[in-house]
């Protein structure tokens, strides 16, 4: 049940990603690293996002890596 419910929030984040013109299957912390250079808006959402996971080093940039290589898959889907 514990991994059902790290699962929920992740899934909201991807869903509104969506909703605001991001890919499916993106969070918005992946989609504010990959596009950090295009705006100072997506930069400094970089920024926030990094000081709400202060705990996380570089948090955007470690869910940028994870969706890149796909770790966020169960290992069957690797």
């Amino acid at each position: 049940m514990p991994k059902r419910l790290e699962q929920i929030p992740i899934a909201l984040d991807q869903l509104v990603n969506t909703v605001f013109g991001g890919w499916a299957d993106e969070t918005i912390s992946s989609r504010a690293w990959r596009k950090r250079g295009d705006s100072r808006g997506w930069a400094l959402l970089r920024k926030v996002i990094d000081a709400i996971f202060f705990w996380q080093k570089d948090h955007c940039e470690s869910a940028y890596l994870s969706e890149k290589n796909r770790l966020q898959c169960p290992p069957a889907l690797r």
